[in-house]
């Protein structure tokens, strides 16, 4: 009876801690010691402008997780999708301060800030709770690095551009917690789930 007991007792407790960990995300940035030390890549510092000509960087997040993408507004194939996903995501969160997009044009030669401006009109949503930024196109390209992002621009190609339809979740410490596909409405349901235990987390 008591060796009974003792195996329902670690029974239960294993079944705590593995549901802990399942409410908790893990930290996805590339990691290295340092003075024995794991730490993590963060998301570097950033400045572009936004849909309504302000200027946006890393500090106007300092309070807020926020959800990544990568885009162009003449994009006849993937994006479409994606901003239809990301609809989602802004509507489910639309009263929730602490989460913001940032959606970064991959053709600042012609997404420009009007251009950038009527885009999020047509999709009804404002800032700064969804932020559509251009900048100068080496410091894009180069940050969709930081997020593990696929960023080409290819003549070959037929809109010249080829780009990963990503979602990426990051946290108030510059840190990626979360991906998934933003074209996949299945995996969108997922991630916005993994959205709400971040923003439980940080709460």
């Amino acid at each position: 009876m008591k060796y009974i007991r003792f195996f329902l007792i670690s029974f239960l407790f294993l079944l705590f801690a593995c549901s802990q960990q399942a409410d908790e995300l893990p930290i996805l940035s590339k990691k290295k010691a340092i003075n024995g030390e794991i730490n993590y890549e963060k998301i570097p510092d950033f400045r572009f402008i936004n849909q309504d000509s302000t200027v946006v960087t890393n500090a106007d997040f300092k309070d807020n997780i926020y959800v990544a993408d990568f885009f162009f507004t003449h994009c006849p194939s993937i994006c479409p999708l994606m901003h239809q996903q990301m609809m989602r995501l802004y509507e489910r969160f639309e009263q929730d301060s602490m989460l913001c997009i940032l959606s970064h044009t991959i053709d600042p030669k012609r997404d420009t800030v009007g251009r950038l401006k009527y885009y999020a009109e047509n999709l009804g949503v404002q800032a700064p709770k969804w932020h559509f930024v251009t900048g100068e196109k080496d410091e894009l390209y180069s940050i969709a690095d930081y997020y593990y992002t696929k960023v080409v621009q290819d003549q070959n190609l037929p809109e010249g551009f080829d780009h990963s339809g990503r979602f990426i979740l990051i946290d108030q410490d510059r840190h990626i917690r979360a991906y998934c596909n933003g074209t996949d409405p299945e995996e969108v349901d997922a991630f916005m789930e993994k959205i709400e235990i971040l923003l439980n987390e940080k709460k």
